[in-house]
């Protein structure tokens, strides 16, 4: 039985998304999207793109993730219904990151209702801040994997969610790839074409816009451009006619950048600012579907877009939703506590995340008269509903969920997603 969904929006207002106009994709930035229904349309003339994109992560990240990828999908098919040109969704895998301490674990909802932590490995503090694509799963793959297998509820739809992951998730390969591989596998059959932005040859098609980077001071003092050095991925300054390294104190002239662009284009990467004008560079994007953080930051790359004479993308607030489920459960636990509170559950209910408070106040005057199994119900309801004080899609993996209500849950949230392109 599939659980209801509870749409919670965003309160960010999307901008108005442009016309646009068609283009091919070029065959570099093709050859680093994932085989599917996506590249192949991508390839096959001239279309408008839809992009949204999130760092990888252990088990593909938050729920969110998924979130995002099924929002440019919805987004992208209605635009195409309106303007009868091919539009195509497209998720940046951005590979280039590298805060290991956010990719290298995964938060689950347990048989027990109680969220658990997985980790894949600690990065040493001293270690250079390698990108993401540089981080093989490695031997380690295979004890997060058996951690995921034990926390999660042994029902039917188990073994195929852990199926998808064990195929991706292998001790050979990166971080970066293996998220782009479990993502693809699962959305690529609704037309997302998976980009993994770390790829050589999609490293080759940014390089021109990189170089053209290195011109521009932020308001920070530093150029938008990263370089790889002995320290790891490491922000660029002006120094004179040469760069330096923020943290590493690398000085680099512009000849040695450019060879560097030339013969290992995988060591240079665009900061968050200019990251969005490549991928407008790249690809023909009318609009890009993101987060709350991203909806705050992304205005902030306005200058950028017009100094390097890019045309820019509509901003666009992701579709957001809770399991209303986790009511239900919140509703059990009432129940056992204080029947007099059931219809705070519901009035909480209507409006989403912002009740749960009071619902909470409510009870633990309860909770004081009664028994400690109760105050252990509750508990759980609300490790469920709000998973370490935060909305259950910033923190639960999606395999928590399929492996209880089976793929067919994408197809439910799909529906939704629909719903809420159609009244943007």
């Amino acid at each position: 039985m599939m659980p209801r969904i509870l749409s919670t929006p965003l309160s960010r207002a999307a901008t108005p998304i442009p016309a646009g106009k068609p283009r091919g994709v070029h065959a570099d930035v093709l050859a680093a999207v994932l085989p599917g229904p996506g590249r192949d349309r991508l390839a096959g003339g001239e279309v408008l793109v839809v992009t949204t994109g999130q760092q990888p992560a252990l088990f593909t990240g938050p729920l969110y993730t998924f979130h995002k990828a099924l929002s440019a999908i919805a987004l992208a098919q209605r635009l195409e219904r309106e303007r009868g040109v091919p539009v195509v969704p497209v998720f940046w895998v951005a590979g280039d990151d590298h805060d290991f301490a956010e990719a290298n674990h995964a938060w689950v909802l347990g048989a027990d209702g109680e969220p658990v932590k997985i980790v894949l490995r600690e990065r040493p503090h001293e270690a250079p801040q390698l990108p993401l694509f540089r981080e093989r799963c490695g031997a380690e793959i295979a004890a997060a994997l058996d951690a995921l297998k034990a926390a999660l509820p042994d029902s039917e739809f188990r073994s195929a969610a852990l199926a998808w992951l064990e195929q991706s998730y292998r001790s050979e390969n990166n971080l970066a790839d293996a998220a782009a591989e479990a993502i693809n596998a699962t959305l690529a059959s609704r037309g997302l074409a998976v980009f993994r932005a770390h790829d050589r040859s999609a490293k080759r098609a940014a390089a021109p816009w990189l170089l053209r980077g290195l011109g521009e001071t932020l308001d920070d003092g530093l150029t938008p451009v990263l370089v790889e050095g002995r320290l790891g991925r490491d922000r660029l300054r002006r120094d004179g006619g040469d760069f330096v390294t923020r943290r590493g104190g690398e000085r680099f002239t512009r000849a040695q950048l450019e060879q560097i662009a030339a013969a290992a284009p995988e060591r240079l990467s665009p900061n968050v600012l200019l990251r969005p004008l490549i991928e407008a560079a790249l690809f023909p994007t009318v609009a890009y579907v993101g987060g709350p953080g991203e909806m705050e930051y992304l205005p902030e790359s306005a200058p950028l877009f017009s100094r390097l004479g890019v045309a820019p993308q509509a901003h666009i607030p992701r579709w957001s939703a809770e399991l209303e489920s986790r009511y239900a459960a919140i509703g059990n636990a009432v129940q056992h506590v204080d029947p007099t509170l059931e219809r705070t559950v519901q009035s909480a209910r209507n409006a989403a995340l912002a009740g749960t408070h009071e619902i909470e106040k409510k009870l633990v005057a309860s909770l004081k008269r009664t028994e400690t199994t109760a105050a252990g119900q509750l508990a759980r309801a609300r490790a469920a509903l709000m998973p370490l004080g935060q909305p259950q899609e910033r923190v639960l993996t999606i395999a928590s969920f399929l492996a209880r209500y089976s793929a067919g849950l994408l197809d439910e949230i799909a529906a939704q997603v629909a719903r809420w392109a159609a009244g943007l």
